[in-house]
């Protein structure tokens, strides 16, 4: 953080005396809400909630986030150390059966300082690392050992797309680089009695037209990590933020462009994840999920 490199962008801004860079995250992390979320996907929200932590800011700027107010805004509020660990504690308490660091990139060294003092104070339920997945693979490598799941985007396999769409024209090889090292730590998705344990699992959002280049993506998981590499295929884009300053993203996606994504999928051999209810392609709601991709 002295030369802050903690994602892709290595900005070099010296945030332990109050520079701000891309992501304009400070010293002290920022933590929008908190609390046992029941939306993820079914091994990981199980029947007791994940114990999930927003993070403000984003090291990306997707025109189309969902949740701007929180990543692009600044919505939060600053959370000493021992308040974050306490935090964790409170979720574990809770029942949930894991702490899900939601777009903690920017906060590497914030959440290890607290995840330190709330293991001292008895958390020991598995640890979650849910990212756009533009990280730094030298950040990435500090967390071996220390995060039993990731759960990474792959957003774009088009680099035109990525700078267009989200600021950052280099996406496809950095979550590339930074996927394989998260594999390299956890391997596939380990579910016991239902409930996730370790592992990788990676989430794709369907764009319009294809503006993601799925196929490209699912042949990088199959080639590069396993066919049996659990991915969620999501329908639930829809336009939000600044998405209709672009015309092509301006609407939500179709029931085809949905079932193409899929399709494209299982040919290729993708045979484990998520896929979700076509009604979810009509409203935006908590999505519903169904099993698996081989159905």
């Amino acid at each position: 953080m002295e030369s802050c490199s903690l994602c892709p962008r290595k900005c070099g801004v010296n945030r332990l005396k109050g520079g701000i860079g891309f992501c304009k995250a400070g010293l002290l992390p920022m933590v929008s809400s908190f609390h046992a979320h029941f939306g993820e996907e079914p091994p990981i929200s199980g029947h007791k909630g994940s114990g999930t932590i927003f993070f403000t800011h984003c090291s990306l700027r997707c025109v189309f986030c969902q949740n701007y107010p929180i990543s692009q805004m600044g919505e939060g509020r600053e959370v000493s150390i021992s308040e974050l660990a306490k935090i964790m504690i409170k979720l574990q308490d809770q029942g949930c059966h894991n702490i899900n660091f939601v777009t903690p990139t920017h906060y590497i060294p914030q959440i290890l300082k607290a995840v330190c003092v709330a293991k001292e104070k008895g958390l020991d339920v598995p640890l979650v690392y849910n990212c756009g997945g533009y990280e730094s693979l030298e950040a990435l490598k500090i967390l071996d050992g220390v995060i039993d799941m990731y759960m990474p985007d792959m957003k774009y396999s088009d680099n035109a797309a990525a700078r267009k769409y989200s600021s950052a024209p280099d996406y496809f090889e950095a979550s590339k680089k930074a996927i394989k090292e998260m594999y390299a730590q956890v391997g596939d998705l380990k579910v016991v009695r239902g409930i996730a344990e370790k592992g990788i699992l990676i989430r794709h959002l369907v764009l319009p037209d294809n503006l993601a280049g799925s196929e490209a993506i699912f042949d990088f998981i199959i080639n590069e990590l396993s066919p049996d590499t659990y991915v969620n295929i999501m329908a639930q884009y829809y336009p939000c933020h600044l998405a209709f300053n672009f015309p092509e993203i301006s609407r939500r996606i179709t029931h085809r462009e949905y079932i193409d994504a899929i399709d494209i999928a299982k040919k290729k051999g993708l045979s484990g994840g998520f896929r979700q209810v076509l009604a979810t392609i009509d409203r935006a709601r908590i999505p519903e999920w169904t099993d698996n991709l081989r159905e």
